[in-house]
C-alpha cells in the first residue's frame, strides 16, 4: 500500500478518493506509477465491476426481497472474513483477490541474524567466532607475500617478518574500523589492488639491477614503504575531508549492485582455481563445508545453531587432519606439491617465537615520483572496495543502510591503517575483507565483539610467531574451498539491493546489465593481456601511467560502480517509466485549497529515482535524518560531539 507521496506503507489503510490514485493494470498503484503489494482493486464505479454488478443487483431488489438482502451481507461479509484468514491481508471491500500471491516485503534491515552489531552472542562463543574470523583472514595475510616477497630477493625469514608485520597491522586496523571507524563488524587485511604498483616497483632497474639478494630486498621494501606513506595521506585526506563521503551519495541502491556483488565475483581466482591446485584436498574441503553448513542442520537438533555457525572450524579440522595424514604417509613423494602439503613452507621453522614489528626495520623509506602516483590510485581502488565491503556488514549485521558519512569516516581510518602498514613494512596497503564480510552471513552473527576478538587473535599470534606460522600453514586449496562460501554469501549481498529497484524498467535492466558485464569482461581482457604480453593493454613510455589505467581497469568492482554512475547519470528517462501521461492528467487533480493555476510535476524524474532507488536511499544520505543511526554508529566516549557526522 502507498501513500499519496509514493512512499510505500505496508499497513495504511486504503484511499477512497480519486485525487492521488487510480487503478492501472488490475492492480494498486500511486500517480507515479509504483506498485503497491498489498493493495486490492478499488472500490468505485469506474474500476471494480463486480462490485458494481453486486450493487446493481441489491438495489434492484431491495424493494421486493429486504431478508433475501441481508443474508446476502451476511454472507458476503463472512466470506471477507475468511479470506482475510486465509490470505493474511486487509480485505477491505473485497480488497486481496483471492488466490493471488502477494510479493516479498522490502525490508532495510536483514532478518534472521541472531547477532546484530550491538548484541554480543557469550563470551564462549564470541571467543570461537573471533577464531573463526582469524582463520578466514589469514588465506590473503599468507598468500600477498608469498607473491611478493620472492620477487623481492627475499627468502623464508624475510617472507615470515612480512607476513608477521602485515598480521600485526591488519589486528590493530580492525580494533580502530570497529571502535572509531565505521563502527561495523568489518575485519581489515591486505589489497590484491595494490599488487600491480608493487609490481612496478620491483621491476624497476634501480632495484632489480641489484645482485645481492638482501640488499635488493631491503631497497625494495624501502621504495614500497615510501610510496605506499604517501598514497595513504591521500586517502587519509580524501576520507576524512568528506571527499569519499560526498562519492558515496552518488552509490544508490542500483550502483551498490554491481559495486558489491562484482566485488565478491571479482575475486574468482581466489576460490576453485586455488582449491583445484590439490583437488584431493580442496573438494573433500568444499564438499564438507557446505554439508556442515547447510544440509547437516536438518539432521542434527540442538537448541543452539551449531552446524553452520561454526563449519568453518570443523571443515579445516577435518580436512587439515586428512591433509596431515597425506603428507605424512608419503603420498607426495615422488611428486611434491607445495600446495597440498601441511608441512610445506617451513614458516614454522623460520617463524621466531616472539616478534615484535618495528619501523623502519629495512632502513628509511624512499619516495619517487612515479612509484607513488600509482600506489594512490590504488589506495583510490581500494577504498572503493572497502564501501563494498562496508555496505555487506552493515547488511548482515543487520544494520541500517550506511550513511555516506560513515563510510567517509571509515576510509579515513583506512588510510590510517595503510600508513601504520608502510610504517611497519606490511608491503601493501589495507582494505575491508570481503571474505570475512561473507562469513557474518554463514554464521548468522554479526556482532562488533565478534570482530574484535578476531583483532586480538591477530596481534596476539602475530608477536607469538611460532603459534601464528602453525595456523598459517593451513593448505590454500582448504582457503580456496573456504572462500567459495564467504565470497558467495558476499555477492548475494549486493543481489539484495534489487529489491528497493524497478526490475520492469528497460532503464534499470540496461544500467545493471551493462555494468556487470562490462565488470566482468573489462578487467578479464586487461589481466589476460598483462599475462600474455607482459604489460597491460595501456603500453605508453610512462610506466607510472600505464600502472594506473591496469589499477583502475582490473578492479571489478571498481569498473562496475562507475560504469553504472555514469550511465544512471546520463540515460534519460523514458516514457515507459511513467504511467500514461493522459492517464496520470485525467486522474490527478490538485488538491482542493491549493493554487489550482500550478503546473504538475513531471513524473520522468520522480520515476527514474524510484527505478534505482534513489527515493529510498536519500533517508540515509544524512545522518541525522534516521534516528537508528546512533544506535550502529555513533561514536563512543562521546566522540559524536567532537566529531560530529553530517
Amino acid at each position: 500500500m502507498a501513500d499519496h507521496v509514493g512512499e510505500y506503507s505496508p499497513n495504511a489503510a486504503y484511499k477512497n478518493d480519486d485525487n492521488y490514485t487510480y487503478n492501472y493494470d488490475s492492480r494498486m498503484v500511486n500517480h507515479a506509477g509504483e506498485y503497491s503489494p498489498n493493495a486490492g482493486y478499488r472500490n468505485d464505479n469506474n474500476f471494480d465491476n463486480n462490485f458494481n454488478n453486486n450493487n446493481n443487483f441489491n438495489n434492484n431488489n431491495s424493494n421486493n426481497n429486504n431478508n433475501k438482502n441481508n443474508n446476502n451481507n451476511n454472507n458476503n461479509n463472512n466470506n471477507k472474513k475468511n479470506n482475510q484468514k486465509k490470505f493474511g491481508g486487509n480485505a477491505i471491500n473485497g480488497a486481496n483477490k483471492a488466490g493471488v500471491p502477494q510479493p516479498h516485503a522490502i525490508l532495510e534491515q536483514l532478518p534472521g541474524v541472531q547477532y546484530c552489531i550491538n548484541s554480543p552472542p557469550p563470551w564462549p562463543e564470541s571467543v570461537a567466532l573471533g577464531f573463526q574470523h582469524y582463520i578466514v583472514s589469514l588465506g590473503t595475510t599468507v598468500l600477498i607475500p608469498s607473491i611478493i616477497v620472492p620477487l623481492m630477493g627475499g627468502g623464508q625469514g624475510e617472507k615470515v617478518m612480512v607476513i608477521q608485520s602485515l598480521l600485526f597491522v591488519s589486528g590493530v586496523n580492525t580494533l580502530m574500523q570497529s571502535f572509531f571507524g565505521t563502527r561495523l563488524p568489518s575485519v581489515i587485511g591486505g589489497s590484491y589492488a595494490y599488487l600491480v604498483p608493487i609490481m612496478s616497483v620491483i621491476k624497476a632497474k634501480r632495484y632489480s639491477s641489484l645482485e645481492d639478494s638482501p640488499e635488493r630486498f631491503a631497497m625494495t621494501m624501502r621504495g614500497l614503504q615510501g610510496a605506499l606513506i604517501v598514497a595513504s595521506c591521500v586517502q587519509l585526506i580524501v576520507g576524512f575531508l568528506g571527499i569519499w563521503r560526498n562519492f558515496a551519495r552518488f552509490i544508490f541502491p542500483l550502483q551498490m549492485v554491481p559495486l558489491i556483488s562484482l566485488g565478491g565475483l571479482g575475486l574468482y581466482y581466489l576460490g576453485f582455481p586455488a582449491l583445484a591446485r590439490c583437488v584431493e584436498i580442496g573438494v573433500p574441503a568444499l564438499i564438507v563445508v557446505v554439508a556442515i553448513s547447510q544440509y547437516l542442520w536438518a539432521f542434527v537438533k540442538s537448541k543452539r545453531p551449531i552446524c553452520d555457525r561454526y563449519a568453518v572450524i570443523c571443515s579445516i579440522a577435518v580436512i587439515w587432519v586428512y591433509a596431515g595424514i597425506l603428507s605424512w604417509s608419503g603420498a607426495y613423494t615422488s611428486s611434491p606439491n607445495e600446495h597440498c602439503r601441511t608441512d610445506r613452507a617451513g614458516l614454522i621453522a623460520q617463524a621466531p617465537w616472539v616478534y615484535f614489528p618495528l619501523p623502519f626495520r629495512w632502513g628509511p623509506p624512499t619516495f619517487y615520483a612515479g612509484d607513488v602516483f600509482a600506489m594512490v590510485f590504488a589506495a583510490l581502488v581500494a577504498s572503493t572496495e572497502s564501501t563494498g565491503a562496508f555496505l555487506v556488514a552493515g547488511r548482515y549485521g543487520s544494520a541500517t543502510p550506511v550513511p555516506p558519512s560513515v563510510i567517509g569516516r571509515g576510509i579515513g581510518w583506512m588510510g590510517i591503517g595503510s600508513f601504520l602498514s608502510g610504517l611497519l613494512g606490511g608491503i601493501t596497503g589495507c582494505t575491508s575483507t570481503m571474505e570475512n564480510a561473507g562469513l557474518l552471513a554463514l554464521t548468522k552473527a554479526g556482532s562488533r565483539r565478534v570482530v574484535q576478538i578476531s583483532a586480538a587473535f591477530m596481534i596476539f599470534f602475530s608477536i607469538l610467531g611460532k603459534f601464528g606460522a602453525l595456523f598459517a600453514s593451513v593448505p590454500l586449496s582448504i582457503m580456496g574451498a573456504i572462500y567459495c562460501v564467504c565470497f558467495g554469501y558476499a555477492s548475494a549481498a549486493g543481489l539484495g539491493f534489487l529489491q528497493f529497484c524497478n526490475l520492469n524498467s528497460f532503464r534499470t535492466k540496461s544500467i545493471l546489465g551493462i555494468s556487470l558485464f562490462l565488470g566482468l569482461s573489462l578487467p578479464q581482457y586487461f589481466r589476460e593481456h598483462q599475462l600474455i604480453s607482459n604489460f597491460g593493454p595501456v603500453h605508453t613510455k610512462a610506466i607510472w601511467f600505464n600502472d594506473i589505467m591496469s589499477v583502475i581497469f582490473m578492479s571489478h568492482a571498481t569498473v562496475g560502480v562507475v560504469v553504472a554512475i555514469i550511465l544512471d547519470c546520463t540515460l534519460p528517462a523514458t516514457i515507459l517509466n511513467c504511467p500514461p501521461p493522459c492517464v496520470e492528467d485525467q486522474t490527478r487533480t490538485l488538491p482542493s485549497g491549493g493554487d489550482q493555476t500550478g503546473t504538475l510535476p513531471p513524473c520522468r524524474e520522480d520515476q527514474t529515482r524510484k527505478d534505482n532507488g534513489a527515493l529510498w536511499w536519500e533517508r540515509f544520505l544524512q545522518y541525522n535524518k534516521d534516528v537508528r543511526s546512533d544506535e550502529f554508529y555513533k561514536l563512543p566516549f562521546s566522540l559524536n560531539k567532537c566529531f560530529p557526522p553530517v
